[in-house]
C-alpha cells in the first residue's frame, strides 16, 4: 500500500430492528457467497454519492429494507488487494421492505446481539456491533 494512493470509499450500517418477540433488538447480518462471510451491509460509493446516501442504498440493495440512519459509528480502515479502503458506518433502524437473495448477498439473518456477534466473520465487524450497542438508543 502506498500512502499517496486514494482509498476506496464505502459506507454501511449496523442494521437493527425491534425483536418480533417484543424484547430487545435483532441485528441484520448478510452472507456474501463471494467471500463466504457474514458481515454488516456495506458497499462502495458511486460517483457523486454521499456516504449517507451510499449507506442507505447499500442497505436497501443487500437487505431489501429501507432504513433510518442513527448514530454515526467509526470509520473502518483496511486494505483490499493492496489498496486502502475506508468504510463509514452508522447504526440504522430497519424500516419496511423484503429480502430477495442475489448473487452478491444470498442470505440475511436477524439475530439477537449475543448470537449475532460470534456469527460475524471479521473482528472489525464485531467491534462495530459493540460500538453500536454502546452508543445507540434502541
Amino acid at each position: 500500500m502506498t500512502s499517496h494512493e486514494a482509498p476506496v470509499l464505502a459506507a454501511g450500517c449496523v442494521l437493527w430492528r425491534p425483536s418480533p418477540s417484543g424484547r430487545g433488538i435483532e441485528i441484520a447480518l448478510v452472507h456474501r457467497p463471494k467471500y463466504d462471510d457474514w458481515s454488516h451491509p456495506k458497499g462502495k460509493l458511486k460517483r457523486g454519492e454521499t456516504a449517507e446516501g451510499c449507506a442507505l442504498r447499500e442497505v436497501l440493495e443487500e437487505t431489501g429494507r429501507h432504513c433510518a440512519l442513527g448514530t454515526r459509528l467509526s470509520t473502518v480502515h483496511y486494505t483490499v488487494a493492496g489498496r486502502p479502503k475506508e468504510v463509514s458506518y452508522w447504526s440504522a433502524r430497519a424500516l419496511d421492505g423484503d429480502f430477495t437473495p442475489t448473487r452478491e448477498v444470498d442470505a440475511l439473518l436477524w439475530l439477537p446481539p449475543p448470537r449475532a456477534r460470534p456469527r460475524l466473520t471479521r473482528p472489525r465487524d464485531r467491534d462495530l456491533l459493540d460500538e453500536a450497542l454502546a452508543t445507540t438508543r434502541f
